[in-house]
């Protein structure tokens, strides 16, 4: 059964992938390289014995992604991953975002709804919920204005996939991630930003290796147990055990509605602090780290409530914070040896 996989040469599109190929599944990647490097597929092959099929593209070309589906006109499900994904980022430059996020989703549905039936995962974000009134935020809490236009996309997306479905025979999960750490145990493929890091633990992991003088933490006067952020650090692994699970549940046809809405996390949030006293503790490297002013789009807290996932899904995550920790630590040391 062949599946495409957008994005799939990024961070969790990779570990997907893995996970995809792992249980038997032929799959078709689409990157545009913008993120990451071509070296991803060996890693792939490293871990599977099998490289997939890769297709550099950029999905907002709409032409390009017509040519595509002409082409692979057996495509039995799609992941969707392929999108800018940094708060600081897209409070900076909004368009891009809306150009990578919204058109590329739009074009893609726009094939779909073509089909006799598809089964479309998309990748969605906890930052819909805004900053929750509730913790831990359950899928049935309010979806609050957005505090960046990353945050907004999803929404939007979500919207967009919701209406498509009522009218087509498309059917649809949107998995709302909290946030993504770690690496594959084999250390063949893990995070692998370019330039300076957006998110919070490849730059600490690169901090530990001296690639940065230090590690700035954006506030300490959050109402929190220690003033600092917390967040939902969940395993990549663990996430994308998920998307396969999610898959296989479109496939078998044991969705209860034309979409359906599942929270990604571990239930647990940990602060800043937390997260760089378990990277010291694994790595046995003290961190350099300055506090500094409140980023703009940031929220104070977010955890999820999995109680969806674990029931519905029978999917729960596994991995700790120190477990995810130690793998991202063992990525960032082999990339740099």
């Amino acid at each position: 059964m062949k599946i495409l996989v957008t994005g799939g040469l990024g961070f969790l599109g990779s570990h997907t992938v893995v996970e995809l190929q792992n249980q038997g599944f032929e799959v078709v990647i689409i990157d545009d390289l913008s993120n990451t490097s071509l070296s991803v597929l060996e890693g792939i092959k490293n871990i599977t014995g099998k490289i997939p099929a890769f297709e550099k593209l950029d999905l907002r070309v709409k032409t390009s992604v017509q040519d595509f589906f002409s082409k692979n006109q057996d495509i039995a499900g799609v992941i969707h991953f392929a999108a800018s994904k940094a708060v600081g980022e897209s409070v900076e430059n909004p368009l891009l975002y809306y150009e990578n996020n919204i058109n590329a989703l739009v074009y893609l549905l726009q094939e779909l709804q073509k089909k006799d039936a598809a089964n479309f995962i998309f990748s969605s974000s906890c930052t819909v919920y805004g900053q929750a009134e509730k913790m831990p935020i359950t899928e049935n809490a309010p979806i609050q204005t957005a505090m960046s236009p990353y945050g907004n996309t999803k929404q939007i997306g979500e919207e967009i996939i919701t209406d498509t479905a009522k009218v087509t025979n498309i059917n649809a999960i949107l998995l709302r991630y909290f946030n993504p750490i770690g690496s594959h145990p084999s250390a063949e493929i893990g995070e692998l930003p370019l330039g300076v890091p957006q998110n919070l633990v490849p730059f600490i992991t690169q901090t530990g290796m001296g690639l940065r003088k230090e590690l700035s933490v954006y506030g300490d006067d959050y109402p929190t147990t220690d003033g600092t952020a917390v967040r939902d650090y969940i395993h990549v692994v663990d996430l994308a055990k998920a998307h396969v699970i999610a898959l296989k549940r479109l496939l078998d046809k044991k969705n209860l509605n034309k979409v359906e809405t599942f929270n990604l996390g571990t239930g647990t949030g940990s602060s800043v602090l937390e997260v760089i006293q378990a990277f010291e503790k694994v790595s046995g490297t003290k961190l350099p780290y300055k506090i500094v002013g409140r980023r703009e789009g940031d929220i104070t807290e977010a955890y999820a409530n999995t109680d969806k996932a674990n029931t519905v899904l029978g999917w729960k995550a596994a991995s700790t914070l120190d477990e995810a920790m130690a793998s991202a630590w063992k990525w960032e040391q082999k990339v740099r040896s």
